[in-house]
């Protein structure tokens, strides 16, 4: 039996034939080029042409690599910066009772057995974003009853007082601000010690200290601490600043308006002081109004 190809394809060179020319052509070459190095610049060219083809065939490795590394790289910034933020935030908190102490100490160094101010527990918090009322100074943040965080406790940043938490939830919480018309803080002046209570401002973003006598002494730049009489805000940490004292004599009250320390509303992360809020002393509303007051007196009488 034939198992050659059809009279019609059996045309040119046998495929034999073709075969040992093709591997005689090669075995010269190879005994050629050992010899006398004719086709290591044909080799060099070669290489030339391919070198961009290469190249793109590895660009897209490079690539995700490269993306990779710039990903890994902004994570860890991001945590170096998270934790940096943190020490801030945490050795301000120190560093804001140092000139409250100083003055302190200036008071008492002839007494004896004064207390040592104690560090509290922190919770660092980060703004999610703030409440959608207009009418109120609220903020959201990423911590809740998961970090031990609980209605009352104060909230502080490198400056100052803050606010406080007014409401947790299982993972989040909301913190009003000093400034809103409902959040009140028992403060002092630093310079000579008159004790007060401090309001959410009439005027947006400001503080009113209210029910202080038109012959209070306080004067424009008078620095406003918390008190400490409250039992919940640690006493020393900058609330304000006397922005104006406004006094007439038709009124018994002066009119002083506070400009907050504390960077209120631009601040991203906060930290909230873990107090137990069962231990504060609220004041009680009835005392600070002066009518009630007068009316008390004269009962007294």
């Amino acid at each position: 039996m034939d198992y050659g190809p059809p009279p019609l394809f059996n045309q040119g060179v046998s495929a034999r034939a073709r075969l040992a020319f093709f591997s005689f052509l090669a075995i010269a070459l190879i005994v050629v080029d050992s010899r006398l190095q004719v086709l290591e610049t044909l080799r060099i060219g070669v290489g030339v042409v391919l070198y961009p083809l290469q190249q793109a065939m590895r660009a897209p490795g490079q690539v995700a690599s490269r993306i990779g590394a710039y990903f890994t790289s902004i994570e860890r910034l991001q945590r170096e910066n998270e934790s940096l933020q943190r020490q801030a935030v945490e050795r301000a908190q120190q560093l804001l009772l140092t000139e409250h102490l100083s003055i302190e100490n200036a008071r008492l160094r002839k007494l004896l057995d004064v207390k040592e101010q104690k560090e509290v527990p922190t919770v660092l918090a980060e703004v999610l974003h703030e409440s959608r009322d207009r009418f109120t100074r609220k903020v959201v943040v990423d911590k809740g009853q998961a970090e031990g965080l609980r209605p009352g406790q104060p909230v502080v940043d490198a400056l100052g007082v803050v606010g406080q938490v007014t409401r947790v939830f299982p993972v989040t919480a909301e913190i009003t601000l000093l400034t809103d018309k409902d959040q009140t803080i028992p403060v002092q002046i630093q310079r000579n010690g008159l004790r007060g209570i401090a309001y959410g401002g009439t005027e947006p973003g400001t503080l009113d200290l209210r029910f202080m006598a038109s012959n209070a002494d306080i004067v424009q730049g008078d620095v406003v601490v918390t008190s400490g009489l409250d039992k919940l805000y640690p006493p020393g940490l900058p609330v304000g600043s006397v922005a104006r004292v406004e006094r007439s004599l038709k009124d018994q009250f002066a009119r002083v308006v506070l400009t907050p320390s504390a960077g209120v509303q631009s601040n991203r992360h906060l930290l909230v002081l873990a107090v137990d809020p069962a231990q504060a002393v609220v004041p009680v509303a009835d005392d600070a109004d002066p009518k009630r007051n007068a009316g008390k007196r004269g009962g007294k009488r």
